[in-house]
């Protein structure tokens, strides 16, 4: 039997009231049930995530419950045997059939298709709305604390990370997130017990579905207080990974990874910009002002996470004389398509600074954009120019709001920084 916990759905519900609907649709999704979806990695392997359907005078929305994220989805159509689910910022959806009857109750069935994937891009997808049940006693305190992670240990494409795990006021439910040198893998969650496997000493699972990523994580702790792991990407991608506490492990610093090996290299670009419009770096526009030159692409999490950080400081600085550029590396060469997805994340995160389509994908094709850095390594990279057009500082990845924390302290200090390049 599946446990879920009562404060975990009080938690839920607590965001958002039940909305009255003139007519009763199918499946009665207007009643503001908690439904319990399941993505199908594998055989064996089911990511969990919770969302709630609702509904306006004119149409259906639906908020999924992404740990401390609340993900509203406002592209819902429902119809008499289907609900199709468009993601409102990755390029993603969701096609399902549902049933309604006294063997199967209320219950979705269809799949998630993630469209910036060319390959095993199609998951199995099912949900069912929920019962209140008691979960198991927890055993957080097992796991709470911050970790020295290694991913792919023993193989050319081992790296480095910091596990963050805490129990949340839910005395059942653990949050978490992993740190690495390219980037953090945002809000997880998930909950701690010992009965799926009696040998362990107890077990760990985190997941996450934000439109793009469908992680699944699990850690089963061994008797000497070390973590052995596995770690699944959509049904795409398996790595392990292990862990030991240590309070006091670091990864490199950002700003170091990404440097400049000649100065006689001039950073130039002219691209369009999500309204067709050809921009360059060199435009008049550009002169004599401090400069954030954004490395991103619209199917990246902490892209978005980045984004929506400069367009609150976009607002703040620019009448000081900060410019924002964001350079788009899509999944895709087609240039219509590649603005037609970046204009969507623009307009969804609501951001005022341009955005260009370089009609390039990967970070070996950003290098040629910037032969005057070593290398890229990540999306995000962000590089700071001064008023006189010179490199001040590259930083790469991003450390998004699910690291608490450490974003707090990443964007205390990308604002310092800021402050001191306009007062130059």
């Amino acid at each position: 039997m599946r446990f879920v916990s009562v404060f975990l759905l009080l938690f839920i519900l607590n965001f958002s009231k039940d909305t009255q609907a003139q007519t009763a649709p199918p499946c009665n999704l207007n009643k503001g049930y908690i439904w319990y979806g399941q993505l199908e990695l594998n055989d064996s392997i089911s990511l969990p995530f919770y969302f709630k359907f609702e509904k306006t005078n004119t149409a259906f929305q639906i908020k999924i419950y992404n740990a401390q994220e609340i993900i509203n989805v406002d592209e819902v159509k429902v119809t008499e045997d289907s609900v199709m689910i468009n993601m409102p910022v990755f390029n993603s959806e969701f096609r399902c059939k549902w049933q309604s009857s006294i063997e199967h109750h209320d219950s979705l069935q269809g799949f998630w298709i993630n469209h910036n994937r060319n390959d095993k891009n199609c998951i199995r997808f099912k949900a069912n709305r929920i019962q209140l049940y008691s979960i198991f006693p927890c055993q957080c305190q097992a796991f709470e604390g911050k970790w020295e992670v290694t991913f792919s240990e023993n193989t050319a494409d081992s790296y480095k990370a910091i596990g963050i795990f805490n129990n949340s006021f839910c005395a059942d439910l653990m949050y978490g997130t992993f740190l690495t040198e390219t980037g953090d893998y945002r809000y997880l969650s998930g909950s701690v017990n010992k009965y799926f496997e009696p040998n362990s000493d107890s077990i760990l699972t985190l997941s996450c579905f934000d439109g793009t990523h469908a992680f699944y994580f699990k850690a089963i702790k061994q008797k000497d207080g070390t973590l052995k792991s596995n770690f699944y990407s959509g049904s795409h991608h398996y790595e392990t990974w292990s862990a030991v506490r240590n309070d006091k492990f670091k990864l490199r610093n950002p700003d170091s990874l990404t440097y400049i090996i000649s100065s006689k290299e001039k950073i130039e670009f002219r691209y369009i910009n999500t309204e067709g419009k050809y921009i360059s770096i060199n435009d008049l526009k550009y002169k004599g002002k401090v400069i954030v030159i954004q490395l991103m692409g619209s199917w990246c999490p902490n892209c978005m996470d980045e984004s929506v950080m400069f367009e609150e400081l976009y607002q703040t600085y620019n009448p000081q004389g900060l410019e924002i550029l964001a350079l788009a590396f899509e999944k895709t060469t087609d240039t219509a398509l590649a603005r037609a997805r970046v204009s969507r994340f623009k307009e969804r995160l609501h951001c005022h600074y341009d955005f260009l389509i370089t009609g390039k994908s990967g970070k070996d094709e950003a290098l040629a954009v910037f032969p005057t850095l070593n290398k890229i390594m990540a999306f995000p990279t962000t590089i700071y120019i001064d008023k006189q057009g010179n490199i001040r500082k590259i930083y790469t990845g991003f450390n998004g709001p699910g690291t608490g924390e450490y974003y707090i302290k990443s964007k205390s200090e990308t604002k310092v920084f800021i402050e001191k390049l306009l007062s130059e």
